[in-house]
């Protein structure tokens, strides 16, 4: 390391490709980006923060006019371990840069020096952390945008840092000079020409010899059936653009939303649908729907829009993108209740309308007396969707077998709805 670059809080080494964090009292780190894909994660990183060096500010940085550098780094030191196409490149650091890069738990793109990775009950093997360690490192990676047009911040003011706390370096060179010249030895070494040569001339074979070594009857079922899935992806590719990609008419405008999105995921729990045609069915779909919201509210990294605002939309056409954009919400969970037999079903899909895109759909189909570990199962499936950890007191309070009894018992007695053949009241 450069002997003028060791006064910095933020340190980010290209030659070894480390992160170095020193905040006096609330955390110190340094993180190895160990493998050519973890070590193109860390390179996008250093873009942004040379952007903001170069603007002279914190801010975020689009990624849509950058394609053929983010290629290089990809296709470099990244190891070309994914498409260097702009749709599937910039979906791709978008998601990491989103669920994956924050996670210092769990180190998903990084080794942390100095500390080992321990199993935890129910959560597997993590490296241990405080809550203030962890979301000091969370904290620096903002984004806004969607997949096409993201832009990406490395927050070092969250954390009390300015643009002078921070370096690159590369080689002897520091800031814009290292990353100068950090881009120059990338694009020289895919410039290189393939210097391998063949140590032996090839000798052709006489034409008999040579139809015989052509391939084996086995080897060209191979090459057909490679053909064949080849073809068959193709195809696939080209039905998921035409019709399954969400259409962008479809997929909400962070800036056209009323209130800006929380720094902690944003849902609203829509009235499900009573799709019975029994109007008494109308009671339980209110009550599930008022469970699962009540429910999610109890997890404190969630913002969680509230039953009577949700309410608002019941029996009316729904459009996905103008709820988001009008209650200032990422995510939207909607469903259906149906009533078969002695059975209900009920059906759930999450949907991230930033991107369109359903990220998580379930069908239950149960007893009755079942409901409420179908609507504990909602709550936990969208906590782990969303990548939300929750604590031993969230758990407590959100899964208990008493105080979920109590939430939605009542709301149903109250109707005259009973849970239970030995309950008084009418049964659903």
């Amino acid at each position: 390391m450069p002997e003028n670059a060791k006064n910095y809080l933020l340190t980010i080494d290209l030659n070894q490709f480390k992160l170095h964090i020193e905040l006096k009292n609330r955390i110190e780190l340094t993180l190895h980006f160990n493998s050519p894909s973890r070590r193109f994660y860390l390179s996008i990183i250093a873009f942004v923060v040379n952007e903001m060096k170069r603007q002279g500010k914190i801010t975020s940085i689009p990624l849509k006019g950058h394609h053929d550098l983010l290629a290089l780094l990809n296709e470099t030191i990244g190891g070309s371990a994914g498409s260097s196409e702009t749709e599937t490149l910039l979906a791709r650091i978008y998601r990491k840069w989103q669920h994956v890069l924050p996670n210092l738990e769990e180190g998903p793109l990084f080794v942390v020096l100095g500390r080992k990775k321990g199993y935890e009950e129910g959560i597997g093997k993590t490296y241990s952390f405080t809550d203030a360690e962890k979301d000091s490192w969370a904290n620096l990676f903002e984004y806004k945008g969607s997949h096409e047009n993201v832009r990406l911040k490395f927050a070092i003011d969250k954390i009390g840092a300015t643009l002078n706390d921070v370096v690159i370096i590369y080689e002897d060179f520091l800031n814009a000079d290292a990353w100068g010249k950090f881009i120059s030895s990338l694009k020289e070494k895919k410039a290189e020409p393939d210097k391998r040569v063949s140590e032996e001339p090839e000798v052709a074979a006489p034409p008999f010899e040579r139809r015989r070594t052509l391939l084996p009857s086995r080897y060209r079922w191979v090459a057909l059936m490679a053909v064949i899935v080849v073809i068959l992806g193709a195809i696939s590719l080209a039905v998921w653009k035409t019709y399954l990609r969400p259409d962008a008419s479809d997929v909400a405008s962070i800036e056209k939303m009323a209130l800006p999105l929380p720094n902690k995921p944003s849902i609203v729990v829509l009235p499900f649908v009573n799709m019975s045609g029994d109007p008494k069915q109308e009671a339980f779909a209110d009550a599930v729907t008022e469970n699962i919201t009540t429910t999610l509210s109890k997890i404190q990294k969630m913002f969680v829009i509230s039953r009577n605002s949700a309410f608002e939309y019941k029996g009316k056409p729904v459009d996905i993108k103008k709820v988001a954009e009008s209650l200032g919400v990422r995510y939207v969970l909607e469903g259906s209740v149906q009533k078969s037999g002695k059975r209900k079903r009920i059906t759930t899909q999450l949907i991230d309308t930033t991107s369109g895109y359903h990220i998580w759909s379930e069908k239950y189909d149960r007893d009755l007396k079942d409901v409420f570990a179908i609507l504990d199962d909602v709550a936990l499936k969208i906590a782990v969707t969303l990548q939300i950890k929750l604590t031993e007191g969230e758990m407590a309070r959100v899964f208990s077998e008493i105080h979920r009894t109590w939430r939605l018992g009542p709301f149903l007695l109250k109707r005259g709805i009973r849970l239970h053949s030995d309950s008084p009241g009418r049964v659903i």
